[in-house]
């Protein structure tokens, strides 16, 4: 739509005015209505002659009382320019009007001279708003303020446009990109998947200097105004005329400043939009809009990414709503490789959403967007972006795997970081090598814990190892210090099956020299876990000490981890830290004379089965079941009575319901062990044999398991239970009474 020009005055001049008089200049009249059509502005387009003068003697008549205010004569006895002028309209009206409706209007216009010069005014203002309405329009929509993005959705917002009339080409630029996709089941009808914005601002490119610092300027300023909306996406340009068509120059700046700057420049540098038909605009505009809205969730990913280590989970949540319904509406919109781009973004925000939430659920949902992505790469030669989908699937199903019972999962993710290790080799990406090491570590770390001998997790400490060969401290600190916190848990989970203390002391020295780059300030949850972690290194290291320092140390820094790992953040790393500490304290109360220590340990586990509960982490579920029969154990062998014994063995026989040998066999050998000893507890404050006679055939079966596998440190404390246990059913047997003192030396396994 283009502007139309101002009307030209007619170009008929009148003929002179015959002067009669004194000579009188006539001003130029207002605007008139010209019945045959539009506004105009021109000469008297006739002179009147001024009536004759009166006799003097003759009595003037009365003056109008709804005339003018002012002089009806100019000074020097002519009339004045106002009365020729209305008598002049009044004549014309009657000359083009046929009578009687001439006569009629054009005695009215002489007898209310003061409507008609209001009447002129409002058309003459009219004209004017007409001939300047788009400046007008710009300096209102200037005035008002700015729009407001709504939370939660991705908004474009359009500036006003070059060369465009009416605000036309913005307007349906607008409309068009608030169809974008259809909004996902349960979304209000109608509901877009973006919302568009129209802001009253205009960008204008500088007229000096270079093309470049032209858009850079305007770049500028349109990231001004993203901050004051709060929109996503700012499109500002101009409307050229190409032939008969409209084409749009679009320009698309970012609220992430370097979101298009890798591979979509050309939209900060502008793109044209030819349109097809009037005011329709191209689908490249839906292209592009999609291109854009990928890379802006890419770019929110590598944020994200790039604050690994700390609580997101809150902020993650409605990322990862906004991205589904993207993807659930607009998926026609993008092309297949957009769309697995967008799609590998949202399983990335997902691992860490479940990873903190503890909802297992949200970590299935990563795994399946994972093979997706995987399945549009089937068949492509970029073998280094196939390993890092491998490697991020297997992150996914080994958090998964961990919480789960079975073991099938965390085989699934040691394929998946192998696959990956054939794309990322050490020569060709040394760093992303490194990590896939660290993770396979991982993994088979968490199988090895749950088997009988050490091969799995020797094979992990190799692989740490292998990975600290590239994540040196100089070069990647924070990647060095996890991957030396995860090697600490493999020389701790070894250390535990051993009768010496090498590997529990080095374990220590790895976790304190991991904390020297995981601050509390800089990664907070990744500190908090390596306090853990060396909380569990000393709990080892002091269970085979006769003094306590080991143990208040592990309790202190157990305490510290739940600065950061707090129940509303992370649930199921608060309810972790939460056992773990109810292992020091019950430890340590073993060692004292009273019963405060061992009450709060069982207050630790019973708050950490608030969160860990059978149906969510059944393993998990099992150990804190397992510990918190040992506290009770303790407790009820400290008050001398059974019914804390009782409860002891039905906490031990729940834990047994997950904790199988078949799945897990050295903790079901501990979990016999402990079962053992609460049964022997209660057998020696009773007259028969029974209980006795059950502790021996679960000790046994215990001694079987930490023998295969090698468990010599268990070994050994199993074998004292069984001997103590065989003396004192001898003695029953012989008719000795019972003595409720089980002896000494029998320390539990957990």
């Amino acid at each position: 739509m283009t502007q139309e020009p101002p009307l030209s005055p007619k170009s008929d001049t009148p003929p002179p005015a015959e002067p009669t008089g004194p000579s009188v200049s006539l001003p130029e009249a207002p605007a008139r209505i010209s019945w045959g059509g539009g506004f105009w502005f021109g000469n008297v387009p006739q002179a009147l002659k001024p009536p004759p003068l009166p006799p003097e003697s003759a009595t003037p008549p009365p003056s109008e009382p709804t005339g003018p205010s002012v002089s009806d004569r100019a000074p020097g006895g002519g009339e004045s320019g106002f009365n020729i002028g209305l008598k002049t309209l009044a004549n014309w009206v009657k000359r083009i009007i046929p009578d009687p409706l001439g006569s009629i209007l054009g005695d009215w216009i002489l007898k209310h001279p003061k409507i008609v010069v209001l009447t002129v005014s409002i058309l003459l203002v009219m004209v004017l708003a007409f001939l300047f309405r788009e400046p007008l329009i710009a300096l209102y929509e200037e005035s008002l303020p700015l729009p407001q993005a709504k939370p939660g959705h991705y908004t474009i917002a359009v500036a006003r446009l070059g060369n465009d009339p009416g605000n036309a080409q913005r307007a349906a630029l607008v409309q068009y990109l608030g169809e974008f996709g259809n909004p996902p089941a349960g979304k209000e009808v109608g509901e877009s998947l973006v919302d568009a914005l129209s802001i009253g601002r205009k960008i204008e490119l500088p007229s000096d200097g270079s093309k470049s610092g032209h858009v850079k300027a305007g770049q500028e300023k349109a990231r001004d105004l993203l901050k004051e909306t709060g929109a996503n996406v700012l499109l500002w340009g101009e409307v050229i005329q190409e032939g008969e068509k409209p084409t749009l120059v679009l320009r698309w700046t970012p609220s992430r400043e370097s979101a298009l700057r890798k591979e979509r420049s050309d939209l900060e540098r502008g793109v044209r939009y030819f349109s097809t038909q009037e005011q329709k605009l191209p689908a490249l505009v839906w292209e592009d809009l999609a291109s854009v809205l990928g890379l802006l969730v890419t770019s929110a990913g590598a944020e994200f990414h790039a604050q690994d280590g700390q609580f997101l989970a809150d902020r993650l949540r409605p990322f990862v709503h906004q991205v589904e319904d993207l993807l659930k509406g607009a998926r026609d919109r993008w092309t297949a490789e957009a769309f697995s781009r967008v799609e590998f973004v949202l399983a990335n925000a997902l691992i860490t959403l479940g990873e903190q939430s503890g909802e297992n659920e949200v970590l299935a949902e990563a795994i399946w967007h994972y093979r997706n992505v995987l399945r549009h790469w089937e068949g492509s030669t970029n073998r280094p972006a196939r390993a890092m989908i491998q490697n991020n699937l297997g992150a996914a199903l080994q958090v998964l795997g961990e919480r789960e019972s079975g073991t099938a999962r965390l085989e699934e993710a040691v394929e998946a970081y192998r696959a990956a290790l054939l794309g990322w080799t050490r020569e060709r990406v040394p760093h992303d090598w490194a990590m896939t090491q660290n993770n396979l570590g991982t993994a088979l770390q968490a199988l090895g814990e749950r088997e009988s001998g050490t091969a799995r997790l020797e094979e992990a400490v190799g692989a740490y190892r292998a990975a600290l060969l590239e994540y040196t401290r100089e070069d990647v600190p924070l990647a060095w210090a996890t991957t030396q916190n995860n090697l600490g848990v493999a020389l701790q989970t070894l250390g535990e099956r051993e009768s010496g203390t090498e590997r529990l002391e080095e374990a220590v020295q790895v976790f304190r020299a991991a904390i020297l780059e995981r601050t509390r300030e800089r990664v907070p949850l990744d500190w908090a876990a390596t306090q853990n972690n060396l909380g569990l290194a000393l709990e080892g290291l002091g269970e085979r000490e006769s003094g306590t320092a080991r143990l208040e140390e592990a309790v202190e820094v157990y305490r510290a981890a739940l600065g950061e790992y707090t129940r509303e953040r992370v649930p199921l790393d608060w309810a972790m830290t939460q056992n773990n500490l109810g292992n020091a304290l019950q430890t340590l109360g073993e060692r004292e004379g009273g019963t405060e220590r061992l009450e709060e340990a069982v207050k630790a586990f019973q708050a950490a089965l608030l969160e860990r509960t059978r149906e969510r982490v059944p393993l998990a579920w099992a150990m804190t079941q397992n510990n918190l029969g040992v506290a009770l154990q303790a407790l009820g062998e400290r008050e001398g009575e059974t019914a804390r014994l009782e409860e002891a063995v039905q906490a031990f026989r729940a834990a047994l319901l997950e904790r199988t040998r078949e799945r897990v066999p050295l903790l079901w050998a501990a979990t016999q062990n402990n079962l053992g000893l609460a049964l022997e507890g209660l057998g020696e404050r009773e007259s028969g044999t029974a209980r006795l006679e059950e502790a021996v055939e679960v000790y046994r079966a215990a001694l079987l398991e930490f023998t295969r596998g090698g468990a010599t440190h268990y070994m050994a404390l199993v074998q004292q239970n069984l001997d103590r246990a065989m003396g004192i059913l001898a003695e029953r047997r012989q008719g000795g009474p019972p003595s409720g003192d089980r002896g000494e030396g029998s320390q539990p396994s957990r």
